[in-house]
């Protein structure tokens, strides 16, 4: 059973290298396998599912050709594109993932995440992740103009920028962005599962844990800005890879 597990593309037409690397990773590696797992942050802003941008247009043919090889796509939703819906999934032929869904790797039963909900320390942003994934909140903000979505967007991706400034000059950005030890393990023992793969960090790795005994594993998807990273298991057996942007 060959699967592919790929997180935090941030995929932006401000960086077309990237989305071409991705488009490339789709029609060769991805091209025909058992299934490809997004697991978030595909997109590094998503304004709605009637998004009419060239990067939308080119990347959902991309994921939809990617499909009709027989790949089956899952997709999780990330803090950059939460508002990913039922027509992107239609569109390309995906099955939406809740924020934690376990599914069998390599023999395994492994629990899949972004990874976001595991960095308790991040008060501040898990306050505005309640906020944003509110329904209230969505509903008034599609009903906004497609431009107004995208100012918005812009703002908040700059806003988030200065936060991180913000807590790299205070040292606390390594601590504050990164996960909980306590939460992970936690979350492992509430799923049954001594495996987990999640994204959100930007910390690629694997990493062994002693859960209650059990030898386990925590494995982190690298992001795309400076690379292209992605988790491949051949049924058997599970590898990390990473390739510099070109």
């Amino acid at each position: 059973m060959s699967q592919i597990f790929i997180s935090d593309l941030h995929l932006d037409e401000v960086r077309p290298e990237t989305t071409a690397q991705f488009i490339d990773l789709l029609a060769h590696d991805c091209h025909g396998i058992e299934a490809l797992y997004i697991l978030g942050d595909l997109y590094e802003a998503w304004i709605g599912d009637d998004d009419d941008s060239t990067l939308a247009q080119q990347t959902l043919k991309a994921l939809a050709d990617c499909r009709a090889s027989g790949t089956r796509l899952f997709v999780q939703r990330g803090n950059r594109d939460f508002l990913l819906g039922p027509q992107f999934a239609e569109r390309i032929g995906a099955q939406l993932l809740p924020d934690y869904a376990v599914i069998s790797c390599a023999g395994t039963p492994t629990l899949l995440m972004h990874g976001d909900l595991l960095c308790t320390e991040d008060r501040e942003y898990l306050a505005f992740r309640n906020q944003v994934r509110n329904p209230a909140w969505q509903q008034h903000f599609l009903s906004q103009p497609l431009a107004a979505r995208r100012a918005f967007a812009e703002q908040a991706r700059q806003a988030s920028q200065s936060r991180q400034q913000g807590l790299r000059e205070t040292q606390q950005l390594e601590t504050i962005t990164d996960v909980t030890p306590d939460t992970v393990l936690s979350t492992m023992r509430r799923y049954g599962v001594t495996r987990m793969i999640h994204g959100h960090t930007h910390r690629p790795a694997r990493h062994a844990l002693d859960l209650d005994g059990l030898p386990a594993e925590r494995i982190v998807l690298g992001d795309w800005y400076t690379q292209s990273s992605h988790l491949a298991s051949d049924g058997n057996t599970l590898k990390l890879y990473h390739s510099p942007a070109p």
